[in-house]
């Protein structure tokens, strides 16, 4: 009788011992599991900045301080305007891709919300695009507001300031407008035509916050 609770206090004892043991491995495996998905999540969150980090950088020609190079274009009218005609004008010119680009169009409707704080500074907003925009001045129309479109019809202003995108068209899109385009690019000039704020998406649909560029522009207006 004792030898048999003796034989059973044992398994009692050895049940608890392996229980203390797969319990501490469960926690050890518990520990291990979550220190690779930490790492896991670091690592990812690591090349994600990397990656928002990266891109192009801007041309020199275009980075804050500089005075914004001559160029010229076309208005709507066909007739020729230059840059320079700015002076004396603070202004936002966004450099856009067409109609076929889903995020060029979306940021002129979300910069249309602040149109009235950029006329009530006393500042033009001026789109440069390679085609006439035809569905952003649909959407100009529809919040009514007054943008000056600039065209760059064989992308001389592109490759003046560093921002053509050689084949940057979808193949389903050639035909209309052509195989290269532009990189999207957003600028803040200044009354004496002084760039003060330059941003160049790090990809096709990074877009500065519009209130980015009217905090910036009031800035430089302020002064």
């Amino acid at each position: 009788m004792n030898d048999r609770f003796s034989i059973h206090n044992t398994d009692l004892v050895s049940m608890v011992v392996r229980g203390r043991y797969f319990r501490a491995m469960s926690n050890q495996l518990i520990f291990i599991v979550v220190g690779l998905l930490v790492t896991t999540i670091a690592a990812v969150a690591f090349i994600a900045a990397r990656q928002r980090n990266s891109g192009r950088p801007v041309p020199a020609i275009l980075r804050r301080g500089r005075p914004l190079p001559d160029f010229l274009a076309t208005d709507e009218s066909g007739d020729p305007v230059r840059s320079t005609q700015l002076h004396g004008t603070a202004a936002v010119i966004l450099v856009v891709r067409g109609n076929w680009c889903p995020f060029c169009s979306s940021q002129v409707e979300n910069l249309s919300v602040h149109y009235k704080d950029i006329v009530d500074l006393g500042a033009r907003l001026i789109l440069v695009a390679p085609k006439p925009l035809e569905t952003t001045r649909r959407v100009a129309e529809f919040f009514e507001v007054e943008f000056d479109f600039w065209l760059d019809t064989d992308l001389a202003i592109a490759r003046q300031l560093g921002l053509l995108e050689k084949s940057g068209v979808p193949e389903d899109h050639r035909k209309e407008y052509g195989e290269d385009t532009v990189w999207p690019t957003a600028l803040v000039v200044d009354r004496n035509g002084v760039i003060v704020y330059s941003h160049l998406s790090r990809t096709i649909s990074d877009r500065p916050n519009p209130k980015v560029l009217v905090q910036a522009l009031a800035r430089a207006l302020s002064h």
